[in-house]
């Protein structure tokens, strides 16, 4: 009961000593405390606010078990520790108590905070100028992405009267895009899905409704006429194409999928432009496949099928090595994430809420983790980034995007933030992470379709960070623009990493392992087992240093008139990690200006940058001479 007598009350009351802290109720000993405790409600700990007073759970806790105590306990530690005052209490009784809430929820109340470097991610979509406006987006119901993206090109699906075409434009002519600029349209039916060859940025595929895929060359200054002529054309399938894949390690290796429940595997490096026979085929799905993704050096095959499972495939041997099907968890997309082993569906629960489940890559027979988002009837898309370990989920028709961070151990998937807008996407392209602004703290980078405005909007992800320089500690080494190995070594049976490569400015060492990435540096010990290859390397080296000294003071004196020469009157366009600087017009408005300002402030940087890297590497080659001529001396 709540009620006591007042005999009871002044009993307690004067049993116990006053508190110093001059709040309403009695200082506990810890003892009296645990005598008076019942016995299931010792193990665990109340919910406690920052400041350390105790405060009542809320939300799915507060009617599990946490009432029960509220209206039966309470009363119980006011008789005993002579408590005047409900909830919550000062920090002397919280350090003293501890409840548990039931078997059922073994979870304590204490504040958990995460220290991560992504915590704070916000996304800032492009201000109109730097859209892509007047792009006539395709009407199709296809749930793909409709969008392609590289450092250099953008590729959308448009919308046209006969056979199917898409757009190809620079991604630095950014605002109105002419209505009747070139296109690619050689394809007798509507395009459904394009992909631009990650380690070619000027060859894109394209899948169609009339069962061919097809690969284009771009020009390198971008289109001035329609293409109508492929570089190859692939007929393979009996039925339309809805969704073509390049393998992420291997040079010209191309997966596709179509209508006719089948996974082909194309070799590009041939001779022939009409190739009409895959080297695989993959014939183990009973339905449509929705989507494929690969693990990190390509040597599985993740796919979603029309069927509710999902399927691991070694693409080399079409052999099925592991297969979910799950009641509780229809998966319409599913992904690799990167090396943790483990893979990434969205889909819908059995009551239609749309959801996403995490499963062990060993093991698809209990989804490790399935969490509900919302009700929506949209498809679900996934976005990982392997460096960052963080997951972007974007639903189409949707304006927001969920963001988490991805871990190997439990709770597995700890939610970030979310960004909202009021402009729904149909589709999302992706900026390879080689393409992103590393000045500015650029973690991922999507282009949205905006098809009720005709608008691709780019939306940057960015960690607020004080400094302008380079953030070392969230741009690890990251997959690059060269394959590891060709497709003739991949169908053989190798296989390996990604060529990674450093998003440092001025940086362009490539390695597929990271033990490979510096070469030894000369010992400053005495040789005494020089061998004549030894000393034929001192030679080169010598020899380059006094052929490379005139070359370098001459590449210095350029960059340092370059920097004194830079007035705001020049025009220029950015540079995004190795891309070439291409023509700009002249600043019309006060808002153009900031920006080209802001710009040169930036190149001058990235100058000072390459100057400065540039006199480390003489002084470097300068001591590894020396210390090879005192070695040489010595012996």
């Amino acid at each position: 009961t709540h009620t006591h007598t007042h005999t009871e009350r002044h009993r307690l009351r004067h049993s116990q000593p006053q508190s110093s802290q001059g709040c309403h109720c009695h200082a506990v000993q810890p003892q009296r405390v645990e005598e008076i405790l019942p016995s299931d409600h010792r193990s665990g700990s109340l919910r406690t606010d920052p400041l350390g007073c105790f405060s009542r759970p809320r939300g799915r806790l507060a009617t599990q078990g946490f009432e029960s105590f509220a209206e039966n306990d309470w009363a119980l530690l006011k008789l005993g520790c002579g408590l005047d005052c409900r909830p919550p209490f000062p920090p002397s009784f919280s350090r003293l108590v501890s409840v548990h809430l039931g078997a059922e929820d073994r979870m304590t109340w204490r504040p958990q905070y995460r220290s991560s470097k992504f915590r704070h991610v916000f996304g800032k979509p492009s201000t109109k100028e730097n859209c892509y406006d007047g792009v006539p987006i395709t009407r199709s119901v296809h749930d793909n992405h409709f969008c392609a993206v590289n450092p250099r090109f953008i590729a959308v699906i448009t919308e046209c009267a006969g056979g199917g075409a898409f757009l190809v434009v620079s991604l630095h002519h950014t605002g109105k895009v002419d209505p009747h600029h070139p296109r690619v349209c050689g394809h007798r039916g509507n395009v459904l899905d394009v992909k631009w060859n990650p380690f070619d940025d000027f060859s894109i595929a394209s899948c169609s409704e009339d069962s061919t895929v097809k690969i284009w060359d771009i020009p390198k200054h971008g289109m001035v006429k329609n293409i109508t002529v492929p570089k190859k054309d692939l007929q393979g399938h009996s039925r339309r194409v809805g969704l073509i894949e390049w393998h992420p390690t291997a040079r010209n290796v191309l997966f596709s999928t179509a209508y006719d429940y089948k996974i082909m595997i194309w070799n590009l490096d041939t001779p022939d432009a009409v190739i009409k026979n895959p080297v695989k085929t993959i014939g183990l799905h009973s339905d449509l496949v929705l989507s494929m993704s690969f693990n990190t050096d390509g040597s599985l095959l993740a796919t979603s099928c029309k069927d509710k499972k999902i399927r691991v495939i070694d693409p080399r041997t079409t052999t099925l090595l592991q297969e979910a099907n799950s009641k509780t968890h229809k998966a319409t997309k599913v992904l690799f994430l990167g090396n943790l082993k483990m893979l990434l569906s969205t889909g819908t629960s059995r009551w239609n809420h749309r959801q996403m489940a995490l499963w062990d890559q060993d093991d698809l027979s209990v989804p490790l983790l399935e969490e509900d988002l919302d009700g929506s009837s949209g498809v679900l898309f996934p976005f990982y980034d392997p460096d960052t370990h963080m997951l972007y989920v974007a639903g189409k028709g949707d304006g927001n995007i969920r963001y988490y961070e991805i871990s190997s151990e439990k709770p597995y998937v700890q939610f970030l933030a979310e960004y909202r807008s009021h402009l729904p996407q149909k589709g999302l392209g992706t900026m390879p992470k080689r393409g992103l602004d590393v000045c500015s703290c650029e973690v991922f980078r999507f282009y949205k379709l905006v098809t009720i405005k005709s608008l691709i909007e780019p939306l940057s992800f960015i960690v607020p960070r004080r400094s302008e320089s380079y953030q070392e500690d969230i741009y690890p080494m990251t997959a690059g623009s060269e394959p590891a190995m060709t497709a003739d070594e991949w169908f053989r049976g190798v296989s390996r990493g990604p060529m990674l490569m450093s998003l440092k400015p001025g940086s362009k060492i490539s390695e597929s392992c990271p033990a490979l990435m510096a070469t030894a540096p000369l010992s400053s010990e005495p040789k005494r087992y020089q061998s004549r290859q030894g000393q034929q390397e001192v030679a080169i080296i010598q020899e380059r240093l006094e052929t490379k000294e005139p070359k370098e003071s001459k590449a210095l004196n350029d960059f340092k008139e370059r920097l004194e020469g830079i007035d705001l009157d020049k025009s220029r366009t950015g540079v995004s990690n190795g891309c070439e600087p291409q023509a700009c017009t002249p600043p019309k408005t006060e808002n153009e200006l900031l920006q080209m300002f802001y710009r040169q402030q930036d190149e001058i940087r990235r100058l000072r940058d390459l100057v400065s890297q540039r006199d480390v590497r003489i002084k470097q080659l300068e001591l590894e001479i020396k210390n090879v001529r005192n070695s040489q001396g010595a012996y």
